[in-house]
């Protein structure tokens, strides 16, 4: 079956590769770590410590893993971890939040020479893969190490599960093998269940995301950029995380705002770096005056005035999405407008903000109902409800007002998933 997979692999590489090249061309994407995708990962004490693997796609899952790794660094001290990412962002925020304290790499290509090597040279006691990036030469590999595979905070979206079910025949082994399934919901375990895995092996224990949430009014930082923005008191509009044709229906919306909010001002953060100059072409094109917040923060400057000044902060550095949503008064949280399935809406409920998203949130499902239900966030269809909802919320502060301290209530009762989760892997960790 390994070498099934491996043929599978090359015919895919053969397909995506004209799409890759361009990206690797255009966007400088791809052109890292290619020794470690081609199994070439080493620890640090491989001779005095056991090692636990844990891997975390991208920014989401880097961010949802915090407070899992914090726990084995803390209760199990005798293993090493090594915490590999797939991409290039969340490879940087992973070395961003863990610096030189575990070793991070890029995961490896999914052959089963490239797995046997990275085995090899790892020997990990246990493998805990986020959300799901289920791959059948790792989970075979594993078993040929004697590594048992954990899925944590396990997560199957819609899309993932319509597609599993297409080619289960395919998959279902792999699925078997599994030797813990801890999800986030009695949904999602369902959905692993049916695709194969055993049901004795499956646990609900919640969203690590809500631990990773920090409840918290303030964050590290966000004076430095008010203070850099010379933010007054005028109001604040955050979009966050957003995604392609999305600031444009931002932008046309803050335009007939500004009309009846002269104070309010507008900072977009989109979600890929690569597209910062293309959203920065955009917001020029509309007229709006606009600051590139990586010109004032490199510049160390400031600009006296925002209300005098601009109208539009461009946020086009890393890292910094949340502190400015900390000094946001209403939040837009993007991909969400669009059927991208949404950007994660925790991280703004938590902080205490009135948070709005749109109908194509699909991958956060779980916290979308709970926020629903409780009324701890706003959901929009369209445009024209995103504006109506805006001139409301700017309006009526008490309604705002009450939405926010909603949300954070909402974050602070789902919280626990940590302690449940680390109590299950515990017995892995016990020899």
């Amino acid at each position: 079956m390994n070498f099934f997979f491996d043929f599978l692999y090359l015919l895919a590489i053969i397909a995506i590769s004209p799409v890759a090249i361009y990206r690797m061309i255009r966007y400088k994407r791809y052109r890292k770590g290619w020794a470690n995708r081609l199994g070439n990962i080493h620890r640090k004490d491989p001779a005095l410590k056991k090692c636990v693997w844990l891997h975390a796609v991208s920014v989401g899952e880097i961010n949802a893993a915090k407070t899992i790794i914090a726990e084995l660094k803390n209760k199990f001290p005798r293993f090493e971890i090594v915490l590999t990412t797939t991409t290039d962002t969340g490879f940087a925020r992973a070395n961003e939040v863990y610096g030189d304290s575990i070793r991070i790499f890029y995961f490896p290509f999914d052959f089963s020479w490239v797995m046997q090597k990275a085995f090899a040279n790892i020997q990990p006691s246990l493998c805990l893969l986020m959300e799901l990036e289920l791959w059948p030469n790792f989970v075979q590999t594993s078993h040929q190490f004697r590594a048992p595979v954990v899925i944590v905070n396990g997560r199957i979206s819609d899309k993932s599960y319509a597609r599993y079910k297409k080619v289960s025949f395919l998959t279902q082994d792999t699925f078997r093998r599994l030797n813990l399934v801890l999800a986030q919901t009695e949904e999602y375990a369902r959905r692993f269940r049916e695709l194969g895995c055993r049901s004795e092996k499956v646990f609900v224990t919640g969203s690590l995301k809500y631990d990773t949430a920090q409840v918290t009014d303030k964050v590290d930082g966000a004076d430095a950029i008010a203070q850099q923005l010379g933010l007054g008191d005028g109001k604040l509009w955050v979009a966050g995380g957003t995604s392609n044709d999305e600031e444009k229906i931002i932008l046309d919306v803050y335009k007939k705002l500004k009309e009846q909010f002269a104070d309010l001002h507008l900072a977009i953060v989109p979600r890929k770096p690569e597209r910062f100059n293309e959203v920065a072409q955009l917001i020029e094109q509309t007229g709006l005056l606009f600051t590139r917040y990586s010109e004032v923060k490199t510049e160390k400057s400031k600009i006296q005035n925002l209300k005098s000044k601009i109208d539009v902060v461009l946020g086009d550095t890393m890292g910094d999405l949340r502190k400015f949503y900390s000094l946001a008064d209403i939040i837009f949280v993007g991909r969400s407008l669009v059927p991208m399935g949404g950007s994660d809406m925790m991280e703004a409920a938590a902080l205490g903000k009135c948070t709005i998203f749109g109908p194509y949130a699909f991958n956060f499902q779980q916290t979308v109902e709970a926020l629903l239900a409780d009324n701890g966030a706003i959901m929009v269809k369209d445009a024209d409800e995103l504006l109506q909802m805006m001139q409301k919320c700017l309006s009526e502060r008490d309604f705002a007002a009450t939405i926010a301290r909603s949300g954070q209530q909402i974050i602070r009762k789902n919280q626990g998933a940590t302690a449940k989760t680390i109590a299950h892997i515990s017995k892995f960790l016990s020899f």
